[in-house]
């Protein structure tokens, strides 16, 4: 096998380790496989869009989400390091408006499987951070909403120092208690 799964607090929320085949030389390891990814975590999918983004310190990104075109998403840190959030937004569903930090980095090489249904976001905590993720649809910012990151509904332990630097659509994100759900 070759990634190495651990549930959250989210069960459908995963954190995969890819197997790692390192020498004096540097490192290897396939950052996906289809067949081991299904295999792994039983989710079968097909990732259509991979995207790349470079933040500094303390930039926060999210909570972001698509109520329809949800994407599911599996993330990684290429360099740098970030605290990576997920919400549960499926009003159905027993952890409703939970979430779960994990640290990605490059250096542990963790990916997190975010699966539809959820809102994403993450904040940077090293100097700068290359973030890459593939999704299973496409970008319709129509779409498109945004869950405000500081909510005290949800009340997400960030591990902020400071303000964080946020974008116009991450600053005006709505609260839970106003926000589109997963029916």
């Amino acid at each position: 096998m070759s990634y190495k799964v651990t549930s959250t607090i989210l069960p459908e929320v995963l954190i995969l380790e890819p197997k790692l085949f390192e020498d004096e030389r540097g490192f290897f390891f396939e950052s996906f496989n289809k067949n081991n990814f299904q295999q792994a975590t039983g989710v079968k999918l097909d990732f259509v869009q991979d995207n790349h983004s470079r933040s500094k310190k303390n930039v926060l990104r999210g909570l972001h989400y698509q109520i329809q075109h949800a994407q599911g998403k599996l993330v990684r840190v290429t360099f740098g390091a970030v605290f990576d959030v997920v919400v549960d937004m499926r009003c159905y569903s027993p952890r409703f408006g939970k979430w779960v930090g994990v640290e990605l980095t490059a250096e542990n090489k963790r990916q997190l499987w975010v699966p539809s249904g959820f809102a994403h976001g993450f904040l940077v905590i090293s100097d700068i951070a290359d973030f890459q993720y593939k999704t299973t649809d496409y970008w319709y910012p129509e779409y498109e909403r945004c869950l405000l990151w500081n909510d005290p509904e949800i009340s997400i332990n960030w591990p902020l120092h400071d303000k964080p630097k946020l974008g116009a659509k991450d600053n005006a994100g709505k609260k839970f208690t106003e926000a589109d759900f997963f029916k």
